[in-house]
This record gives C-alpha cells, structure tokens and sequence, in this order.
C-alpha cells in the first residue's frame, strides 16, 4: 500500500470517521497516535516511521503532532464536531473558493456553506482555488469579498496550513473573476 493512499485513509479517520479503527478524537480533534498506528496497521502495513513520514511529506500540511509526537490531529477539514483551536484573524482583501459548475446554481442562492464540514475553505490564491475546483468535475472558481465580510463582523480563521476558514459566505460577498 502506498503513503498516498494511507494518506487518505488518515484523512477519513481523523476527520469524519475515528470509529472506523475503533478510537475515539477528543473534543480538539486529538488521536493518540499508539492507538491511530495500532488501528491503520489492522488493514495496512503501517508503523511510526510511515506515519512521520506522510505528516512530513504531506503537500497540503493536512496533519499536526502534540510537542512529544503522542498526539495527532487532523489541522482542518472536519464533517465531526471538534474544536481544533482555531485563531481568529483578518483574511486579506481577497480570498478565493474552487467548485464544480454543477453547483452554481445552488450557490446563488445560497452563497457558500460547509455543508458536511464545520467551516466553508478558502484559498489566498486563484490558482489553488481552480485546482480544489477540478475535484468536482469543471472548475469554476469563485473571488470571495473577504475584506468586505471581516469589516461586516463575519468571523475568519487561518489554519496551520494556510487554509482561510469562515462559517459561510453569503451571495452578496461573491464576484466571479
């Protein structure tokens, strides 16, 4: 099995599924990472090793170890009720969100909400918004007055991996590039 796909594994354990291996997060989205190697391992050869290694090697910077490395947790992105200690900050002028065209109509409606997930994400480039886009078929991306939104009393906040988060973003705050 490859990293990658232990990777994604990872990823529906310590976001949406912990039962999944039978452990349970706490209320900030900690795994003990014993208990983590010793659920992973029961489907796919898996140690220590391979797991500092995705933390480290991983592009998107999805995970975090506590100071002596027994704990990790995902840094974003959960559909589970977890406080992952956010810090609240100003978003710059603008931020960007990558969907597929097949949800537009949808979205001018109702603008952006998390649905599954506790935050809406936004990127702090166009670029990387057109590549979250192509995950759901053809991408369309949108530029998020996010400026406008924090000076409005909308709440923002940055993740460890440089991921802007916010609750929702209403129609009015979106512009098409």
């Amino acid at each position: 099995m490859d990293t990658k796909s232990i990777s994604k594994y990872m990823s529906l354990i310590l976001r949406h599924k912990p039962e999944t291996i039978g452990i349970a997060l706490d209320e900030h989205g900690w795994a003990r990472v014993s208990e983590l190697i010793e659920g992973i391992s029961k489907t796919y050869p898996f140690d220590k090793e391979m797991l500092e290694q995705i933390v480290a090697t991983d592009s998107k910077q999805r995970y975090s170890f506590n100071e002596d490395k027994t704990l990790i947790r995902a840094n974003q992105g959960h559909s589970i009720p977890v406080d992952v200690e956010l810090k609240k900050a100003q978003p710059p002028e603008f931020l960007w969100h990558g969907t597929g065209e097949k949800y537009l109509a949808s979205i001018e409606k109702t603008g952006l909400i998390p649905k599954s997930r506790l935050y809406v994400h936004l990127s702090t480039n166009e670029k990387t918004a057109i590549e979250v886009g192509k995950r759901h078929g053809k991408p369309f991306v949108y530029k998020v007055l996010s400026g406008k939104m924090f000076l409005d009393g909308q709440e923002f906040y940055l993740s460890k991996n440089g991921v802007w988060l916010t609750k929702q973003v209403p129609v009015e705050y979106l512009q098409h590039p």
